[in-house]
């Protein structure tokens, strides 16, 4: 294949790169070129204010999602122009996380299911920054399970009556707006029984407690709900159909993770360009070069299957389970590496002093951090269940709960 931009691919990078020289926070990109996954993007300041400052500003030029349909706030562009976009907005790219759940995974949910009255209204202002989404599905007893979930939603006139707990719910403490699902119907299969909605997560009835984390950040929160009313125009699908509304969350989620996580690579080979061993430096030493090799070959893979995941996208197909692999590979070799980092630095390995050059805390909050992704946007197991039975064809495990009505599954009792 030829990965050489063709003329019109050339002008428009050259576009995009002078756009970006002209109007990027140049001040701040020393500080988001050090941030390691797991660190802030940046440690002084108001990183909520600066993602949003930069998101609005590339938002009235028509560079925010610039893969949207223009109405919903992009410009239509074509998947390789996407892909222009990502490489040239580098660094830049870390204020957009907290933008991640709502455009990457919410976005298209409300496309396909939202009505158009909150189409017009709630899009725009998600492609440009000023509102924050988050998504609300784990809860402390379904574990994996997500179709194991106990919040209920009962109908009380036009109006929903939601009640229970959510937890391991990313960016709620500074989130507008929350997509929910709940058990609507517990007389029926646990996968039938289920509705998603979506709410002002400042509404009366919604109580969010971060989670300190082992990293000392709390980007994860419990949620709890009592007597939230949600209007019944705000449901995204039918009654029961929950489900199906939450695999073209879950769907995207995992292209949106797996495409977007870092592996920590590049970092890892700047820092075995750098540091010495005793013996010299660990880029010179084979086994290091080895262990070099193979992850750049992994991380060249995830780059070049996320680009054809953007291509099916954009002849309107939706997002596969193929896009778990990208995810489950992802999170196992940011571990792998944060590991294999913090063993070369030796006894150093411990520090978090961001004065030792050969420290920095990059590698150490990495691995602080790789545990949890491994666990969100779907365990390994879940990944690795959907990758064997929806990819390659295996046989579906057994499960002792089919066919069960949810409110006849056996619970342990207390």
């Amino acid at each position: 294949m030829n990965f050489d931009d063709t003329p019109q691919e050339a002008s428009f990078r050259a576009e995009v790169r002078a756009w970006i020289a002209a109007n990027a926070p140049t001040e701040l990109h020393a500080e988001l070129e050090l941030a390691g996954f797991g660190q802030p993007a940046l440690r002084s300041g108001d990183v909520i204010a600066a993602s949003k400052a930069w998101q609005k500003k590339k938002a009235q030029a028509g560079w925010a999602c610039l893969h949207w349909p223009e109405d919903c706030g992009g410009r239509g562009a074509s998947p390789i122009e996407r892909v222009i976009w990502q490489q040239e907005e580098g660094a830049y790219a870390k204020l957009a996380s907290i933008f991640l759940i709502g455009q990457g995974m919410i976005a298209p949910t409300l496309m396909a299911y939202a009505q158009e009255p909150h189409k017009r209204r709630y899009l725009p202002p998600l492609a440009s920054g000023e509102e924050i989404w988050c998504q609300l599905f784990s809860e402390p007893v379904a574990g994996s399970d997500l179709a194991g979930l106990r919040t209920r939603a009962e109908l009380v006139g036009d109006e929903w009556v939601i009640n229970g707990q959510k937890i391991w719910t990313s960016g709620a403490h500074y989130a507008d707006y929350g997509m929910i699902l709940t058990r609507t119907d517990p007389s029926v299969v646990k996968h039938d029984g289920l509705t998603m909605f979506f709410f002002d997560m400042k509404s009366p009835g919604v109580e969010v407690r971060p989670i300190k984390q082992v990293n000392g950040q709390s980007g994860f929160n419990e949620v709890f709900f009592t007597d939230l009313r949600v209007p019944d125009h705000q449901r995204l699908g039918a009654v029961g159909q929950g489900w199906r509304v939450s695999l073209t969350t879950l769907m995207n989620e995992r292209m949106s993770i797996g495409a977007g996580m870092p592996t920590g690579f590049p970092e890892l080979l700047d820092f075995c360009c750098e540091f010495e061993t005793g013996d010299g430096l660990a880029i010179n030493d084979p086994a290091v070069r080895s262990r070099l090799a193979t992850w750049a070959v992994r991380t060249s893979g995830l780059k070049y299957t996320a680009y054809r995941s953007i291509s099916a996208l954009s002849k309107g197909q939706i997002p596969g389970p193929e896009n778990s692999i990208g995810k489950l590979v992802a999170g196992q070799t940011l571990q792998e590496i944060a590991m294999f980092a913090l063993d070369l630095q030796g006894a150093s390995g411990v520090l978090v002093d961001d004065a030792q050059p050969s420290a920095a805390a990059r590698f150490q909050a990495m691995l602080l951090r790789s545990p949890a992704t491994r666990i969100e946007g779907g365990t390994d197991e879940i990944l690795r269940n959907i990758i064997s039975e929806r990819v390659l064809g295996l046989p579906a495990d057994m499960r002792a709960d089919r066919g069960l009505p949810f409110n006849e599954i056996p619970v342990r009792a207390r």
